[in-house]
């Protein structure tokens, strides 16, 4: 958590509109050093990425932070952080994503989606209040089955040449 709060800190204080960031961990098998194995991830992230219009097959996107995206593998929240251990915070909060990849397949019900995404949700929190950002970034305690599906993003209209 150490090393992912100063690359926070760090990529924050670059003052570019994202920054690499780091794992926070591995979710692998003891011993285990698989590409495939499951990852949880933060970086900053560019104000374009939220409301992105590629989305990834059967991925859904949920009001929880700035945006959140589930699908079948994988789980992301955008956020964004106002702590005192981020200069200038106050007027520009740091944009923060953090990703769950490669997830065990579950299926593509709803509540299992949500599962992948309470991962990212517990990890994301946590970060939150070691960052100290104020208001827990906008995050809630637990979630709760009244968390609100978004509608897909639409692509922009292909001009024709």
């Amino acid at each position: 958590m150490d090393r992912l709060i100063e690359a926070i800190e760090k990529g924050y204080s670059s003052g570019r509109s994202w920054a690499p960031g780091g794992e926070l961990c591995e979710l692998a098998a003891k011993g285990s050093r698989s590409k495939n194995e499951p990852v949880l991830r933060f970086h900053m992230y560019a104000p374009y990425d939220v409301n992105y219009p590629g989305s990834a097959e059967g991925e859904r996107r949920f009001s929880l932070g700035e945006e959140a995206v589930a699908n079948i593998r994988s789980a992301g929240i955008y956020f964004e952080c106002v702590s005192p251990r981020l200069d200038g915070s106050k007027s520009r909060p740091a944009r923060i994503y953090g990703g769950l990849g490669n997830a065990h397949y579950r299926g593509d019900a709803r509540e299992d989606l949500m599962d992948n995404l309470r991962v990212v949700h517990a990890a994301s929190l946590a970060l939150a209040d070691k960052l100290e950002c104020e208001g827990s970034a906008g995050l809630p305690e637990e979630l709760g089955p009244g968390l609100r599906e978004l509608p897909p993003v639409g692509r922009p209209a292909e001009i024709d040449s």
